[in-house]
């Protein structure tokens, strides 16, 4: 994967604990071209490396636009960009992708955000509102100082399109998303970033609209999904019929690169999509965030660094 080296322009306080850092060409080049819903995988001084959703607009070739929510008891990537990070730094960048792109299918689109996730559904406005197509948006939160880009959609040419929803600390007083989504509108496609529980919120509310029309990502592992014992099996690799021992207590990211094998990888907790690897055969015990339901029951990939297997061989395509 291709990394840039990207200098800080410009960093904005957009709400309390939401910082917005603009990653720029430090020689004024443009950037490669990145859709609605895209997001950069950034190398932080402190080793760690995470993914963050680009806000800005997909037409803005020239910057990309990130949002940070410091999180003290996360894994110490938004700490460490709060903290560390300065105007005119300049940070190591992998080239966008995207997981959790606009359908091209939909009639109209529902955006939903839930704080922080607020980041992939400005861009996804930005392009909506470009493309003159059908679409509203939900922003949720607990109260106006903790809602970020509230001045610039104030001033943008979908503010109509935005509501607002504060819950002042309890959801009960916020928005109804059960009552929301109770009937299934034809042609719509909803999309649902933010926290677990309003993923959770969003996950139940939506459980009955058809496949194909319901779209989410995750920030972080979802620690509520159980998914029970790991057990042993063995990875078939298609170019040399070689067949790898994957222990109980091993990931398959771990037994391919002790034979050899190399698989780029950035998150390791099955969130970001990096590690995506073609299986040829097998059922898989997929136990990553990025594949919707659809995507899993066709088998085409598996996240290497986090899924196993239900059956005694995965054949992989490598």
């Amino acid at each position: 994967m291709t990394t840039l080296s990207l200098k800080v322009n410009k960093i904005t306080q957009e709400a309390e604990g939401i910082q917005s850092y603009e990653l720029v060409d430090p020689k004024g080049g443009l950037l490669p071209m990145f859709t609605a819903g895209g997001h950069l995988d950034i190398e932080l001084g402190n080793g760690l490396a995470r993914q963050y959703s680009i806000s800005s607009d997909p037409a803005d070739v020239d910057r990309y636009v990130i949002a940070v929510l410091r999180e003290p008891e996360s894994r110490g990537g938004s700490v460490w960009m709060h903290d560390n990070l300065k105007e005119g730094d300049a940070v190591t960048v992998h080239t966008p992708r995207n997981n959790f792109p606009l359908s091209d299918q939909a009639k109209h689109h529902i955006l939903m955000a839930g704080g922080i996730g607020v980041t992939p559904m400005m861009a996804m406005a930005r392009d909506l509102s470009a493309r003159g197509e059908s679409f509203e948006m939900h922003y949720c939160t607990r109260t106006p100082a903790r809602t970020a880009f509230k001045d610039e959609i104030a001033a943008s040419n979908f503010a109509d399109k935005v509501h607002f929803h504060h819950d002042n600390g309890n959801p009960a007083e916020g928005f109804d998303i059960a009552g929301f989504l109770k009937d299934v509108r034809d042609g719509a496609h909803v999309y649902y970033c933010g926290p677990g529980g309003f993923m959770h919120a969003c996950e139940q509310a939506a459980d009955h609209w058809p496949r194909g029309t319901v779209h989410f990502e995750f920030f972080s592992v979802d620690e509520t999904v159980e998914h029970g014992d790991s057990e042993a099996f063995q990875v078939e690799i298609a170019s040399t019929g070689q067949m790898l021992d994957v222990p109980a207590d091993k990931s398959i990211v771990d037994v391919l690169r002790a034979n050899g094998f190399e698989v780029e990888t950035m998150c390791e907790e099955g969130i970001c999509g990096t590690c995506a690897t073609v299986m040829l055969s097998g059922d898989a015990d997929h136990r990553d965030f990025v594949l919707d339901d659809e995507e899993k029951e066709r088998g085409e990939f598996i996240m290497v660094c986090c899924s196993r297997s239900k059956s005694p061989v995965l054949k992989l395509d490598l």
